[in-house]
């Protein structure tokens, strides 16, 4: 079992997240094996976003374990403006089991957190997408083993996913870096913060200007959208300053012999990336999706289950 809650990659040891992926591996192998795991429980799922894999990943999943999903839009709830989060919490919990939330602020998801008495998994918040890297990172296995002393690249604005992907690149003993124009990097303060988190002392971390050099001996390469919800109105700055990094057969040919391309999806083709890269036979972005379903099962399991 973890903690209580599934909040942030930080909060585990590298032991757990290893737990949670091997965990994932073996839900994948064996769905049947975990067909009634969690039998009538009920999962509440709060959205502040809408979503595609969130939504139908979690839902697919709970019912796969057993259980029920109940979906909850913001409409439904109001979260913190007819109803304070901390009474949300309190209430949701006397009527479920285990909490997923996709909201916009971080705290949100920290206040669910400290007055819900069931546990809580963070679907999405604008800082951090736990359950996006540890798919990820399961797919990454997948593809080449052993993690340690491999490189992922991730190229274009320093979004909530690129926040978890480092923490979790830290933990599994991988390099990291990052190229993004200035004002669209990381701070400085958050990559200190998540270096401490290296299990070896030669692991990198590096934020740079210049694509072809992120990718330099990178086994994968990771892009996201440029413009997410709620940043339409910067749409125009933000395709102009990104432009230089877009993801092409260019940028993937410096990259290391084989490396694969990835992205947590929806792809807004011919800006972060080309439909040559996406569809080409570096892409691993449909594994990707489709372990969201596999890697949050395991989570489900490991918070709401018992013996996993």
């Amino acid at each position: 079992m973890l903690e209580k809650d599934l909040i942030a990659l930080s909060d585990l040891t590298p032991q757990e997240l290893v737990s949670i992926l091997d965990l994932a591996d073996r839900v994948k192998a064996e769905p049947q094996r975990y067909r009634q795991s969690l039998s009538g429980q009920t999962l509440g799922m709060i959205f502040q976003k809408p979503s595609t894999r969130t939504r139908v990943s979690f839902q697919v999943g709970i019912y796969q374990l057993g259980g029920e999903g109940l979906f909850l839009s913001s409409s439904d709830l109001q979260l913190g403006r007819g109803e304070t989060i901390a009474d949300t919490a309190r209430v949701l919990s006397r009527f479920v089991d285990g909490i997923m939330a996709r909201v916009f602020a971080h705290s949100d998801i920290e206040d669910l957190a400290r007055h819900a008495t069931v546990p809580v998994i963070n679907g999405l918040t604008d800082l951090l997408h736990p359950c996006q890297a540890l798919a990820d990172y399961q797919t990454m296995r997948e593809q080449i083993g052993d993690l340690a002393g491999k490189k992922i690249a991730y190229i274009g604005d320093a979004t909530n996913v690129y926040n978890s992907l480092l923490v979790g690149a830290m933990k599994l003993g991988m390099h990291c870096a990052i190229a993004a124009p200035e004002g669209y990097q990381p701070t400085p303060a958050l990559v200190d913060r998540y270096r401490a988190e290296a299990v070896s002392e030669t692991q990198v971390a590096a934020v740079t200007d210049d694509p072809f050099e992120a990718v330099r001996d990178a086994h994968f390469v990771y892009t996201d959208v440029w413009t997410s919800m709620g940043q339409e109105e910067e749409r125009q700055a933000r395709l102009e300053a990104l432009a230089p990094y877009q993801v092409s057969s260019e940028l993937m040919a410096a990259a290391a012999p084989g490396a694969k391309f990835m992205h947590c999806l929806p792809a807004h083709r011919g800006e972060e990336v080309t439909d040559e890269v996406a569809d080409g036979e570096a892409s691993i972005i449909f594994d990707e999706a489709e372990n969201r379903l596999h890697a949050q099962k395991a989570v489900m399991l490991k918070l709401m289950g018992r013996g996993f």
